[in-house]
């Protein structure tokens, strides 16, 4: 008689999940490296752990930690203003207005931006006099070149200039990603193409472009650090003047990295906080603002209809 190998029942069946040692040696590789720099961190003393904590809250690197974040706040706006202006001049039909933005992305976001800093504060020796009149016109007046551009207001043309190349392609994208028929229903039927971009556009974008501002501010406030080479004592340039006088550089270094960690970490949260709520909520915005879009449609209508009659 042959006898037959019973079966297992599906229920018998043990499922062995798949082994990974590959994690686990790059895990234990992780917290070993981890814990040799805590260790160095803690063992050497040449950090001067005692001398970055006397400067931590020193009146000087408090004022340089103040301005790097004025000059963030303030540099940031006018990027944001800039870069929907022209995010709009490159969207724009008229060809004049498309190629003076396209050279303005290009120009801005070819050249590094501690060129452009060093080449605006230095832009008396190629115009000593700045001149405001007609072109090939008459002159209204002059003034010195270097009355007007101090430290502080090249530092903010040159971040805001630099930056807003970038915010315009964030803020053209977010436009793009738009669907396109809502624009054109709403020029069906009459509306201005500004007053589109305003209600309905402009709208729906912000949900794609609020994350990646978020990141050009974060690099925008450790771009302040380059500003040291125009002498403005923002943060960097602060610890600078006092390692150059106590000749202590690693401790004067490790405050400002610190404080730059602090800050980034600080807006990296809100940043978060921010991506979560329009993707929460991105959904009910979008039925909100196409219920908007139907009533101006139906605002729009017996003109519309005026019109062609």
């Amino acid at each position: 008689m042959v006898s037959t190998r019973e079966q297992p029942a599906p229920d018998d069946v043990v499922a062995v999940p798949l082994r990974h040692p590959g994690r686990w040696v790059a895990a234990v590789i992780v917290l070993l490296l981890a814990a040799a720099l805590i260790s160095s961190l803690i063992t050497n003393e040449r950090f001067q752990w005692d001398v970055v904590g006397h400067y931590f809250f020193s009146a000087e690197i408090l004022a340089g930690l103040w301005r790097t974040l004025w000059l963030t706040a303030v540099s940031m706006t006018i990027a944001v203003v800039l870069g929907v202006i022209i995010a709009l001049m490159r969207l724009s039909p008229n060809p004049v207005l498309k190629g003076g933005a396209n050279f303005y992305t290009w120009f801005f976001r070819g050249t590094p931006l501690l060129v452009q800093l060093i080449f605006l504060f230095n832009i008396s020796a190629l115009y000593p006099v700045m001149s405001v009149g007609l072109p090939f016109g008459p002159t209204l007046f002059d003034i010195p070149a270097n009355d007007i551009l101090t430290p502080t207001v090249v530092a903010i043309v040159g971040l805001s200039l630099n930056e807003a190349a970038y915010m315009a392609e964030i803020v053209r994208g977010g436009i793009n990603s738009v669907d396109h028929g809502q624009t054109e229903a709403a020029q069906a039927l009459g509306m201005r193409r500004s007053l589109v971009m305003r209600r309905i556009v402009l709208p729906q974008a912000i949900r794609v472009i609020l994350p990646p501002t978020g990141n050009e501010t974060i690099s925008l406030l450790k771009y302040t650090s380059l500003i040291s080479v125009i002498a403005m004592p923002e943060l960097l340039y602060s610890a600078q003047v006092i390692y150059s006088r106590t000749y202590e550089t690693i401790p004067l270094l490790l405050v400002a990295s610190i404080w730059y960690l602090l800050v980034t970490s600080i807006l990296t949260i809100g940043q978060t906080f921010l991506e979560r709520k329009f993707s929460r909520g991105g959904r009910r915005e979008d039925t909100a603002v196409l219920a908007g879009l139907i009533r101006n449609l139906r605002a729009h209508v017996p003109q519309a209809r005026g019109r062609h009659a």
